[in-house]
């Protein structure tokens, strides 16, 4: 009789392992949407400074950025430049951010006001992004990023 429990127990076991590893880890701590507005506020913070620490965790490996020009970015291409010293950021302030998570994936949408130049050419101005995240490993990464600039409204 022993046997059969143990039995049992073990199958049940393995099961609730198997289950947990096929739907992954979600990210801790508090509600997800926190999370990611904190995150997205250490994001600015970090292309300031520049942390390139900080932003290689946060961007997965197969990250895509793409410009207000079209133009599409690696995660290697873009800490590149922000290495080399062609795109220097000197202030991102974000506004009117909102969250929507779904499970383990979230999109987050503001409107950010930048002063930035990238290789000498200054493209400050303020922004409309959107900013797709992927929970995986007991965190969030963004793998997606997309910005359009504001036009200015002339009168």
């Amino acid at each position: 009789m022993t046997r059969i429990i143990v039995s049992v127990c073990v199958v049940v076991l393995v099961f609730a392992v198997a289950t947990l590893a096929q739907t992954g880890e979600k990210p801790k701590g508090g509600s997800a949407e926190q999370e990611l507005l904190k995150l997205e506020k250490e994001w600015g913070d970090a292309l300031v400074k520049p942390n390139l620490a900080f932003l290689d965790r946060i961007l997965a490996e197969d990250y895509m950025f793409t410009s207000p020009e079209g133009e599409v970015l690696t995660k290697a291409q873009m800490l590149a430049e922000l290495k080399s010293g062609e795109d220097v950021v000197s202030s991102v302030v974000n506004l009117d951010m909102k969250v929507r998570v779904y499970g383990d994936a979230a999109v987050v949408t503001g409107h950010s006001i930048y002063r930035e130049t990238v290789k000498g050419k200054d493209i400050s101005g303020e922004y409309r992004w959107t900013d797709t995240w992927i929970g995986k490993g007991g965190r969030w990464q963004c793998v997606a990023d997309h910005a359009s600039k504001i036009a200015q409204k002339y009168s």
